[in-house]
């Protein structure tokens, strides 16, 4: 698991932004890239409905520094997270060791 540390770490080099339900990364006033999750199951779970990142930034890791920053928060606050996005339902099946603690278990 991901410590609040190395999430803040992580904003501070990405200069994430957060709002209620997503964490995202502006250039010049544009978002250019985002992770957005609904909270389900009674504010036990977090549904990550979608990941995007600008063309000019894919490629350098943005995608999974938005994700694990979203898992971080929800290990802090003891909530799984449900994948939805594409995205994020390869990221889990393809790093299980990672995710298998977090990931929703209906």
């Amino acid at each position: 698991m991901l410590s609040y540390a190395l999430k803040t770490e992580w904003r501070k080099i990405m200069d994430f932004q957060h709002e209620p339900g997503r964490y995202f990364l502006q250039q010049n006033d544009k978002t250019v890239a985002e992770i957005t999750y609904t909270t389900i199951n009674n504010g036990q779970t977090y549904a990550i409905n979608a990941t995007n990142v600008d063309p000019s930034l894919r490629g350098q890791g943005i995608a999974t520094k938005l994700l694990d920053t979203v898992v971080a928060e929800a290990h802090d606050k003891h909530i799984s997270i449900k994948a939805v996005c594409p995205y994020v339902q390869k990221a889990f099946a393809n790093n299980p060791a990672k995710y298998q603690k977090i990931e929703y278990k209906p």
